[in-house]
């Protein structure tokens, strides 16, 4: 059995629980009057469902009156939100922007230029997936080893589709199964996105083979009949019915683990009467059958950190983050 681990991550998901809120708690919205999110990609993939997610969540719980507006705002994956949070917004108390996974990766490869992960604060997350590599449903490709074994006679005809630049997150699970099958990454070939949306929409169009992807950006899609996922990364199958049947990377042979987090950020300037606020409508949220039904049904499970938990768990990701990157020699 080949295995590769992400393993801080993944104990720190064995063993989370349900997030803690700061002490210094609010009842009052203060100047939240025009709630925000802010999906730093286009429309369409993971940026996307987790502004969704809180939008349709909390209106329905009635935790806020009026609805949230989604804005979208590509660029870098999320650098170009981040940059525009910190420079332009800095005080903004009515925006969350939505992060993952690959957002804390991106920061660890220094792809956000003068910042890192100290310079937002971290509020709260929405939940986790976990990678996929998918195939259409006419491809010849009926399992991961299927695709591996193609790989090794002919890379250069195979492409793969996915959001984000070489070292992000999308590469890094094709790169982690690349090492262990004795592939050579320099020798595949890799078109980025800006998004996993675009991402999907290249694969469904022919242009490209493969898709690497979360496995709740893929969810919505399954009924259609035209996908087929290969692998997902995971400690054992996901517990859905998109995925019950979707063998995992590790009972394949290929023991790569991939969660993708979930969550929300702020500027660095919110007030702590507003961040307060903030944490405790997530705190209240994560409790109500109707944030429950959504995850659920946007393919999330259960991952609920926020406030100084949520900034240790980040911390601690990018660290971990900075040490692949040094395997792959990235920097």
């Amino acid at each position: 059995m080949k295995r590769l681990t992400l393993s801080a991550l993944c104990l720190a998901l064995m063993l989370s629980a349900c997030g803690k809120k700061d002490s210094n708690e609010t009842q009052s919205a203060g100047s939240i009057t025009k709630p925000e999110c802010i999906a730093p990609a286009a429309p369409g993939g993971g940026f996307d469902l987790t502004c969704k997610l809180v939008q349709v969540s909390l209106l329905e719980s009635k935790l806020i009156e009026k609805p949230m507006r989604v804005t979208f705002m590509p660029g870098g994956v999320g650098v170009v939100a981040y940059n525009s949070m910190i420079n332009n917004r800095p005080k903004d108390a009515n925006t969350i922007v939505a992060f993952s996974s690959g957002t804390l990766l991106n920061i660890a490869m220094g792809k956000h230029g003068q910042y890192n992960e100290n310079d937002v604060k971290w509020l709260a997350s929405g939940g986790v997936d976990y990678g996929t590599i998918t195939v259409r449903a006419d491809s010849p490709y009926q399992s991961l080893e299927d695709l591996i074994e193609a790989l090794k006679e002919k890379p250069q005809e195979i492409s793969f589709a996915a959001g984000g630049s070489i070292g992000g997150q999308d590469w890094m699970q094709t790169a982690l199964v690349a090492r262990l099958a004795g592939l050579d990454t320099n020798q595949m070939r890799y078109v980025a996105f800006e998004g996993g949306g675009e991402a999907l929409t290249s694969l469904l169009g022919g242009h490209t083979q493969v898709l690497v992807t979360g496995a709740a950006e893929l969810a919505s899609h399954l009924s259609s009949g035209k996908l087929r996922p290969l692998a997902v990364f995971a400690e054992n199958r996901l517990d859905s019915n998109d995925f019950k049947d979707i063998p995992t990377a590790k009972e394949q042979g290929y023991d790569v683990l991939w969660p993708i987090v979930r969550g929300y950020y702020m500027a660095p300037q919110v007030g702590d009467a507003e961040f307060s606020w903030w944490l405790d409508t997530f705190d209240k949220l994560w409790q109500t059958d109707e944030f429950k039904k959504q995850r659920e049904f946007r393919g999330l499970f259960e991952f609920n950190k926020s406030g100084n938990e949520l900034d240790a768990f980040v911390k601690e990701q990018v660290n971990t983050f900075r040490s692949l990157i040094k395997e792959f020699n990235l920097q």
